[in-house]
């Protein structure tokens, strides 16, 4: 399938959508961080790149003293945020696949790495709004995958309905140390140039 139709799907009809890729055979699940995280995930990387060097610069310029960034800096952080957002992936993936029989599920990397992937697409979709700075905080939409990850880890990660909230409430207090460390790791690497 190809991933227009894939991201419309998930944000159209979830439920739907979540048991073809549950039914669909994956080879290699690096595969689909290669044919659907890789360009998803450049969605908000590019926006918000673009959207801080262009649009950002002009605004904080006539706004008055404010901080300001390089283009190399901004450049920088686009790419190591891009990067370091697909190692997310991945760990995520790695987390879930380690939770699945604390909470009723076989241990399945396919499963795990199908949930991590396609649970960001709106999140991912959503950054298309940090293209312009002013309209930024529509990107509050993405919080739509929390509800992607909630209808995805029954039908793909087989955890029994009754535990998917407390599997998906361990693993978002698992996902936000991991962003945090990611967000830390950015941080500091920003600062640097």
């Amino acid at each position: 399938m190809d991933i227009v139709a894939r991201a419309k799907n998930l944000i159209l009809s979830p439920r739907t959508e979540w048991a073809v890729i549950a039914a669909e055979p994956v080879a290699n699940p690096i595969d689909l961080i290669k044919s659907y995280a890789v360009p998803l995930s450049l969605i908000p990387a590019i926006c918000s790149f673009i959207g801080s060097a262009l649009i950002g610069a002009f605004l904080f310029r006539n706004m008055g003293p404010g901080m300001h960034f390089g283009l190399g800096g901004l450049l920088v952080s686009a790419v190591v945020g891009y990067v370091l957002g697909l190692v997310g992936v991945f760990i995520i993936a790695k987390i879930i696949e380690m939770l699945q029989p604390s909470f009723g599920a076989p241990a399945d990397p396919v499963a795990a790495m199908k949930i991590a992937v396609y649970s960001p697409t709106a999140m991912w979709l959503a950054g298309i709004f940090t293209l312009l700075p002013p309209i930024s905080f529509l990107a509050i939409f993405g919080l739509y995958s929390i509800y992607l990850l909630y209808v995805g880890v029954p039908i793909v990660g087989r955890v029994p309905e009754a535990k998917a909230v407390p599997f998906i409430l361990v693993l978002a207090l698992i996902g936000i140390v991991v962003n945090l460390v990611i967000g830390a790791l950015l941080g500091m690497l920003f600062f640097m140039f």
